[in-house]
């Protein structure tokens, strides 16, 4: 159990805890405010013989309701120790849940929302219809809650089995040789076994080493859909790397490629498409709904779609998008980006599409994940697993997959000849190399890294596709070095942000071809000079060659030369290291960046 929940530490850290069933007619429960680590040293502190069982459930906390505690922690437990719970996600109602127990005279020992649950959980299974049946009792309480969440149940007298339950948060089954899992990832188990099955909306499953049964709240029997994870133990350790972020981000090539293996014959294909060639041709408008890097790289694909199918694109933060009331109809697609394929803004995002007839397109690293599930058509980035919060491979293939759209749209409305996409498949298939190639510059960067690391602030600019990449640049460094960043598009300098630069400010500047683009390049050439004049330090990524640019870069770090629309993914493997190492540099924990989770299962 500790294995695993080493394994989604990156969903959150900010407490953990375990109990176990040990057959007594009791719970062993043990938790620890703080890292892993912390519950492991309690744990061998205690020395005690009652902790041991052959079931048990555990937990790595992300806080919402309460501060990161040892009272906080999960598993919470009901007033007679006897039922334990678990909980991702947040239950909106449970204010008046709340009020109704305290209503009853129950005194909460916690602050957090996920403790009524075991109170519920208790007095649900001692009487009324579900009585001693605890996956009818969980289903039963499931049915009251409001919210995303995800809940895993135990009871001491049912020592054999173990229920859980989710309604728009991951959880996923492991089936192993005489032995069950439930995990909100698959990384939990894949030592154990690569054979899972998906868990639908509002579904609840029961385990026991002997297999597993699945229904939904009001506890009818539901199909499911079992599948085989396509990597192994190895992608989800760190191989040697100093950190698991270093890792990834040299796994890139193999996952660009990966990405794109089996997207074309006789023109593009996506992984699920319910959605006919009369459909895409009648699209009239491309909505583009992310979060954080995933936006970043739905900015690169309003650049491709509009330049290869000349209908206009507009890109939007999921969280934003359905508070504004935007005009969609049939005719529009939304594309919605989420690594997670969980992610709670963009699934509410795409929901919200639906209610308006839209057409919807997930791009996800994540097989069988919600947002996939909602959609009309999917494409599947096939990274592999990212545990390092700060996303690095999933953001090149996310560019990689968002481009594919645009290509199997220009296909469908025939704004592309089919020699012509064809040959723009060719070139996006080349990247994986263009990419290996960048990574070529990762010690030039470390080493720059080690200089700038003590830097108050950071800028970047860019200008085109290199905008998008600016602003990724800066997500980087605030996410990982906790330091003020910013990223702007050049062109704006003067409207404002120029006013930031001082004496030895750093400023690193993503450079256009000066071959494809010479026009942009020249008009960011002038950028630098006025940026220099003013006393920044200026760190320049200019492709191979750039001998325009040379004299004007205190740094610079060369990168291959590609086509413009897929500069990003060669510019982008110097910052994502620039971020990493300046972040150890300053005694930072560059996989587990404070307050933040990989998934964001919470609006």
């Amino acid at each position: 159990m500790i294995q695993g929940l080493r394994r989604l530490e990156y969903r959150g850290y900010d407490s953990a805890g375990i109990a176990l069933l040990n057959g007594s007619g009791s719970l062993a429960v043990e938790r620890s405010a703080g890292a892993l680590s912390n519950l492991e040293e309690r744990l061998a502190a205690s020395e005690r013989e009652h902790f041991a069982g052959t079931g048990g459930m555990g937990h790595t906390r992300w806080a919402t309701h309460g501060a990161p505690t040892d009272r906080n922690a999960h598993p919470h437990r009901d007033g007679s120790g006897r039922v334990a719970v678990v909980h991702n996600g947040i239950i909106e109602n449970f204010a008046a849940l709340r009020t109704e127990l305290e209503a009853d005279g129950l005194e909460l020992s916690s602050d957090t929302d996920s403790e009524i649950v075991a109170h519920l959980i208790a007095r649900a299974y001692e009487e009324g219809e579900t009585a001693g049946d605890l996956p009818a009792t969980l289903g039963k309480i499931a049915d009251r809650l409001t919210g995303a969440f995800t809940l895993v149940v135990t009871h001491a007298a049912e020592p054999e089995r173990i229920a859980a339950a989710r309604r728009s948060s991951p959880l996923v089954v492991g089936v192993g040789d005489g032995e069950t899992f439930v995990a909100s990832d698959v990384a939990a188990f894949i030592e154990h076994t690569r054979d899972a099955v998906e868990l639908g909306q509002d579904q609840v499953v029961a385990i026991t080493r002997d297999g597993y049964r699945v229904t939904d709240f009001a506890g009818a029997e539901v199909e499911t859909k079992p599948f085989t994870v396509d990597w192994d133990l190895s992608a989800a350790e760190k191989g040697g790397h100093d950190y698991f972020m270093l890792k990834e981000i040299e796994e890139q090539p193999e996952a660009l490629a990966n990405t794109l293996r089996g997207h074309f014959s006789d023109g593009v294909v996506l992984d699920e498409q319910r959605l006919s060639e009369q459909d895409l041709r009648d699209i009239g408008k491309v909505f583009v709904v992310a979060c954080g890097t995933a936006y970043h790289a739905g900015l690169l694909a309003k650049y491709a779609i509009e330049h290869w199918c000349r209908i206009p694109v507009e890109v939007e933060l999921a969280s934003e998008f359905r508070y504004r009331d935007p005009v969609l109809g049939r005719d529009t697609l939304v594309v919605a980006i989420s690594q997670s394929g969980e992610t709670a803004d963009t699934l509410e995002a795409v929901r919200h599409a639906r209610t308006q007839h839209a057409r919807v397109l997930a791009i996800s690293n994540t097989n069988g994940s919600q947002i996939p599930r909602e959609s009309d058509a999917v494409l599947y980035t096939h990274a592999g697993p990212e545990i390092g919060v700060a996303a690095t491979k999933t953001f090149l293939a996310q560019i990689a997959a968002n481009y594919l759209v645009g290509l199997a749209l220009a296909q469908a409305r025939g704004t592309k000849y089919p020699e012509e996409l064809e040959r723009e498949f060719e070139e996006l298939a080349a990247m994986p190399e263009a990419v290996r190639s960048a990574l070529s510059t990762v010690e030039q960067t470390r080493e720059l890294a080690e200089r700038f690391s003590e830097a108050k602030a950071v800028l970047f600019l860019g200008r085109h596709v290199g905008y998008p990449v600016a602003l990724e640049g800066a997500l980087k460094l605030k996410e990982l070095a906790y330091m003020h960043a910013e990223g702007f598009a050049a062109g704006e300098l003067k409207h404002g942000p120029i006013a930031l630069i001082e004496d030895g400010l750093p400023v690193v500047v993503n450079m256009p071809s000066n071959k494809g683009n010479s026009q942009l390049h020249a008009k960011l050439v002038s950028n630098i000079r006025e940026i220099q004049a003013r006393g920044a330090h200026t760190i320049v990524i200019a492709e191979e060659g750039d001998d325009v640019v040379r004299p004007f870069a205190d740094e610079i770090i060369e990168v291959p030369a590609v086509p413009t629309l897929l500069q990003p993914l060669v510019s982008a493997v110097p910052l994502q290291v620039l971020a990493a190492e300046v972040a150890r540099n300053r005694g930072y924990d560059v996989d587990k960046p404070r307050n933040l989770a990989k998934s964001v299962t919470v609006e």
